[in-house]
């Protein structure tokens, strides 16, 4: 049984101060599969795209040990996502959103798949998040995604979603909208009564927050000298997270915080070059490294 994995894949435009790359591998369980896929095996994948999709990006995730078994490949144009960054990559434009086949999307996991106890979904319609979870078998662990555009659009399907997973991943500006409450702490405690056990808020470069049981940790972000494009990142971010407990099997809160460190530092390897092309290439001793920087940065020697 491996990790599975359900969200869009697509193909994204993306401009920045830097940069611009076109028809780039994007989507968020491409993001999270990748990030994932250093940590243990095999990854299984849910998804769809058109008979356009690239035969090189299918073989890269192949060569990852991701099991596409469950993505689609339907008649028609995949999902197309182009966004324009500033010089203050916080501030980000939409330029074009053009669903295609991901519009009609239907999750249909397959019978192997559906005996996995490890679930990340991905950053889609709350409705179909629950399908994906009506078709598993006894999942022991759910970690999902969501955006402001759930939150006020489909707010009630949401909250029943939020009582079947055991992790919400969401930012600081998605956490005050679903809260209704502007302090992070108070909002954590009103979201973690929705149902999550756990709640990971994502601060971007000030890092993320992690509220579990009685605990609260915060992990710094990666000082970056560069970033190229922040796009993925939150997945990557979750993939990192996910995997590491995956691989593991320890769901203590103690190794919660652990896979916050590995989720940020997979989010720092992606925002290092566009597109997917940092999570590409990397080695688990890299990737060990990166995160004993990270345990550096905020230690104090006694």
């Amino acid at each position: 049984m491996g990790l599975l994995i359900v969200g869009s894949v697509g193909l994204d435009t993306v401009i920045t101060p830097f940069d611009k790359v076109e028809d780039a591998l994007g989507g968020s369980s491409t993001y999270i599969s990748l990030a994932a896929s250093y940590f243990s095996g095999p990854i299984e994948l849910v998804g769809v795209v058109g008979t356009d999709f690239p035969k090189k990006y299918i073989q890269l995730m192949e060569d990852h040990n991701v099991n596409l078994e469950g993505l689609q490949i339907r008649e028609g144009k995949t999902f197309r996502w182009g966004g324009k960054y500033h010089y203050d990559l916080n501030v980000r434009d939409t330029l074009f959103t053009d669903l295609n086949v991901f519009e009609s999307f239907d999750p249909v996991i397959p019978e192997s798949f559906r005996k996995s106890k490890y679930v990340c979904l991905g950053n889609i319609d709350p409705v179909l998040q629950m399908r994906v979870l009506e078709q598993m078998d006894d999942p022991q662990f759910v970690v999902c995604d969501t955006m402001n555009y759930w939150i006020e659009g489909m707010r009630d399907e949401l909250l029943k979603l939020l009582q079947m997973v055991h992790v919400l991943i969401i930012n600081d500006s998605e956490a005050r909208l679903l809260a209704n409450e502007p302090n992070l702490i108070k909002a954590s405690k009103i979201i973690r009564d929705m149902g999550p056990e756990s709640l990971i808020i994502k601060k971007g470069e000030h890092g993320a927050m992690l509220f579990s049981e009685d605990t609260i940790f915060s992990a710094p972000a990666y000082p970056m000298e560069m970033i190229y494009d922040p796009t993925g990142a939150g997945d990557s971010f979750a993939g990192g997270f996910t995997g590491h407990l995956f691989k593991t099997r320890d769901l203590s809160v103690n190794n919660l915080k652990c896979a916050v460190i590995y989720g940020s530092s997979m989010a720092s390897f992606c925002v290092e070059q566009f597109s997917t092309k940092g999570l590409e290439e990397l080695s688990y001793l890299k990737i060990q490294d990166r995160y004993r920087e990270f345990l550096n940065i905020s230690r104090i020697d006694e």
